[in-house]
């Protein structure tokens, strides 16, 4: 469990009123996703097979209709290996395995373009287009950066030659999302900058992902429409699927920084898509009877050469930026009940709110108001100038804080915080786990460890 969970775990642990004081000041991009925890929370547990639960349905749901798409644009086979292809994919994979909103957003657009696709059939049936503006409403309220599938849409129907019998009813389902999403879009607009403060304009790394990745799709688009008898060009809802919710994010973030892969997760399923569609294509090609012994070899050849690191991998806890469970048990190891503990910088906080016994049977010395009561994420900390009186009364303080090699916060409170340790107590032990060390500092003696 990483931070980013764990503030899951710790806010949908909250009240309705207390999660509704905190979306008023931060994470309203999230309220809905918190309120569902709560009430998940409230019937299984918060536990980490709890907390996941959710992202691995959301993602066989995904899969599955990542499959009827790829039926209802190629043929059965292509959906079958588009749909088995999906949660295959690292990032897809990822996410399947983290409590939070990213693999439901997905399932929620992966269902609101085939709904799109059964509305293009029958521009007059109104109740296909309310279940197609239905899907993306709910996408766009559990991520705002959703509303770019739309946009997508809007390219795959302008590249296909669609009249007005669709361009009028997809506008107007279209308004009924913007309209609908209108109030979230409002309040997140002035948390942008708390929310949004730690990301920097996209560079090379992204840049060149992003066109790799566009690039593979074009040419498994290219393929797949050579290889079709008649002329095809299903292939154009995948790729714009693909390419433009993040080219667009990324765009826009040259000028704000706004650009985080999986805020736009559910791109990877047009890659899927194109995946079992040309996948379809080059069985085709081949004589009969080699088609099985073909899809085994190259099936066994990606799972052991490329899929099986990545699975593994994925799985271990080196591939998160730091472990919270570990943090929590580090805590248990070196604390005793009453003792201080101290969060540098505070923001680490996150690595311990989700352990509530842990937490509190400490004292918090730092902390002026509690997340709840303040409607913070985080809570409200005393002023710098108090921090070191409150410090120094504790004769034992377990310190959370980032690794060696991360760079110090220069704030004032920091930097009080940094320093009473350093002038009135002594480091007796220290535990580093991944992303983070958690020491034991006493004013006085040190305790014997066996």
């Amino acid at each position: 469990m990483w931070r980013d969970e764990a503030v899951t775990v710790a806010v949908g642990g909250r009240s309705v009123p207390e999660i509704w004081s905190l979306l008023q000041q931060i994470d309203a991009v999230h309220g809905l996703y918190y309120l569902l925890a709560h009430g998940w929370f409230a019937l299984f547990g918060d536990g980490l097979w709890a907390l996941r639960v959710p992202s691995v349905l959301a993602t066989a749901l995904a899969a599955a209709g990542v499959a009827v798409l790829g039926r209802r644009l190629w043929s059965a086979r292509a959906g079958l290996l588009a749909g088995l292809a999906y949660p295959l994919l690292p990032p897809v994979l990822q996410h399947a395995q983290e409590g939070r909103a990213y693999a439901m957003v997905a399932a929620a657009l992966v269902w609101a373009t085939w709904a799109l696709l059964r509305a293009v059939e029958r521009p007059g049936a109104v109740g296909r287009w309310a279940g197609y503006a239905a899907l993306a409403l709910l996408a766009c309220w559990l991520n705002l950066f959703a509303g770019f599938a739309l946009l997508a849409h809007g390219v795959a129907l302008w590249r296909a030659g669609v009249g007005r019998r669709v361009w009028r009813p997809w506008l107007t389902a279209c308004a009924a999302v913007g309209l609908g999403v209108l109030p979230l879009a409002l309040v997140c607009a002035g948390q942008a900058d708390g929310q949004l403060g730690w990301l920097s304009r996209p560079g090379v790394a992204e840049w060149t992902t992003f066109l790799a990745v566009t690039a593979v799709g074009w040419a498994l688009a290219r393929y797949v429409a050579a290889r079709a008898r008649p002329a095809d060009r299903s292939g154009v809802v995948a790729l714009a699927l693909l390419a433009v919710p993040p080219g667009t994010l990324l765009l826009l973030s040259m000028a704000h920084p706004y650009y985080v892969d999986r805020y736009v997760l559910y791109a990877f399923a047009g890659l899927a898509l194109l995946l079992g569609a040309a996948a379809d294509r080059a069985l085709d090609r081949r004589p009969a009877w080699a088609r099985r012994g073909a899809a085994i070899a190259v099936a066994a050849a990606v799972a052991a050469g490329l899929l099986l690191p990545w699975q593994l991998d994925l799985r271990g806890p080196q591939s998160r930026k730091d472990d919270a469970l570990a943090v929590a048990a580090a805590v248990r190891e070196l604390a005793s009940p009453g003792d201080a503990v101290l969060f540098t910088p505070a923001r680490r906080r996150d690595w311990l709110l989700h352990d509530r016994e842990t937490y509190r049977s400490l004292d918090d010395v730092a902390l002026a108001r509690s997340p709840e009561s303040s409607g913070t994420l985080r809570g409200v900390e005393h002023p710098a100038a108090e921090l070191p009186r409150r410090i120094r009364a504790a004769h034992r303080v377990v310190v959370l804080a980032d690794p060696r090699d991360q760079p110090l916060d220069g704030t004032v409170d920091e930097i009080a915080k940094r320093d009473v340790l350093a002038r009135h107590f002594r480091p007796c032990r220290e535990i580093a786990v991944h992303g983070a060390r958690v020491t034991l500092w006493s004013s006085g003696g040190c305790p014997r460890w066996r």
